[in-house]
């Protein structure tokens, strides 16, 4: 494993960094050290609603949101005195929404408790043609000013990501309009590529800037997958790619997909349920994505054997694949796969139990 682009890195709550970081890029390199790297969250927690939904009006969730100092110093009070097992790593995540990228170029973000919405700006296609992207814009400065407040607040305690970014379709599609899109791919396909090609044109220009915030402050490269790299890190994903065919998904998907991952070091691609699942051959046929992070949806959906058959695609395409099971589950997982590519998220909290799970992974062969 090279480590030549490594630097020292000292956290209070994970004094096993390095090692940490050793499984991680084991895993991206298709490899397994002394046992396969477990993250203890649940990823479909995070998006459970919170207490206050409905009420707070509109200004006060945006006040809240950009609140800089009270989010940092909240999460900073949030993990005082923890320790953090596996591969679990403490990241500040600067976010302002799934949508925060196309409101970079002047579309307007709606917030709610636990996550954020735009409202489409291209109504007729002549008005594609004078979006730009606005480095100085309120939402570009306010995640600007969380990663700096958070790097000044959470040094020796936690890393500090870049906020999620939805370049291509996803930010078309947030310019446009959900079922506006879907049509516009139908009724006009060369006005939809080029909005899409517009709404991908900055992203490594965009990349690059919260990137370079990170790197000028000895930081790696991490988001909210909470997956450090010392290289580029990204997470590519498409989730209107749920709502459109596998040919859409060729003609429309893939060609930006390549050229988003071609200069990073690591990706993760974010497959978000089973509607994007119908794409994953094309995703795997991408060869700089390193890993698959497969979210199966809640209810029915959730529990992880029913998804066994997806996963072991996904081992035998050679990629790494995130799986998201609750603790109860991991005994028949375990008997059911083989450890080569698995990177586990188990749901608890409890240490105890985290401790237990990784003596038990260190059994796992």
């Amino acid at each position: 494993m090279d480590t030549g682009g490594w630097w020292p890195i000292e956290l209070e709550g994970k004094p096993d960094f390095e090692q940490a970081m050793q499984r991680v890029y084991a895993w991206y390199e298709g490899e397994i050290l002394n046992r396969v790297p477990v993250r203890f969250m649940a990823h479909n927690a995070a998006f459970n609603l919170g207490d206050a939904e409905g009420k707070r009006s509109p200004a006060e969730q945006k006040k809240r949101w950009f609140d800089v100092e009270r989010r940092v110093d909240d999460y900073v009070r949030s993990i005082e005195g923890k320790r953090f097992l596996g591969e679990t790593f403490p990241v500040f995540d600067p976010n302002l929404g799934p949508d925060v990228y196309a409101a970079f170029y002047g579309a307007e973000l709606t917030f709610g408790e636990v996550t954020s919405w735009s409202h489409p700006i291209v109504h007729d296609w002549d008005d594609m043609y004078s979006l730009r992207l606005d480095m100085d814009n309120e939402y570009f400065k306010t995640i600007e000013a969380l990663m700096l407040c958070a790097i000044e607040r959470c040094a020796g305690k936690a890393l500090v990501g870049y906020t999620d970014l939805h370049p291509g379709e996803d930010c078309a599609m947030a310019w446009r309009g959900t079922e506006q899109f879907c049509l516009d791919l139908y009724e006009a396909p060369d006005k939809a590529r080029e909005l899409i090609e517009i709404a991908f044109r900055d992203f490594h220009t965009i990349y690059d800037h919260f990137d370079a915030i990170l790197k000028s402050h000895r930081l790696p490269s991490v988001c909210w997958i909470g997956l450090p790299s010392f290289g580029k890190f990204h997470v590519p994903s498409c989730d209107f790619s749920a709502m459109i065919s596998t040919a859409h998904f060729v003609e429309f998907s893939l060609p930006v997909l390549q050229r988003e991952v071609k200069p990073m070091t690591h990706n993760v691609y974010h497959v978000d349920g089973r509607g994007v699942a119908r794409h994953l051959d094309y995703i795997l046929s991408v060869p700089e994505i390193n890993g698959i992070q497969w979210v199966q949806e809640m209810g029915e959906a959730r529990p992880i054997m029913q998804w066994v058959p997806l996963i072991k695609r996904i081992q035998a395409a050679g990629k790494g694949v995130i799986v998201d099971l609750q603790p109860h589950e991991l005994e028949p997982f375990l008997e059911a796969v083989e450890p080569k590519g698995i990177f586990l998220w188990v749901g608890t909290e409890d240490e105890q139990e985290q401790l237990a799970i990784l003596k038990r992974l260190e059994k796992w062969h």
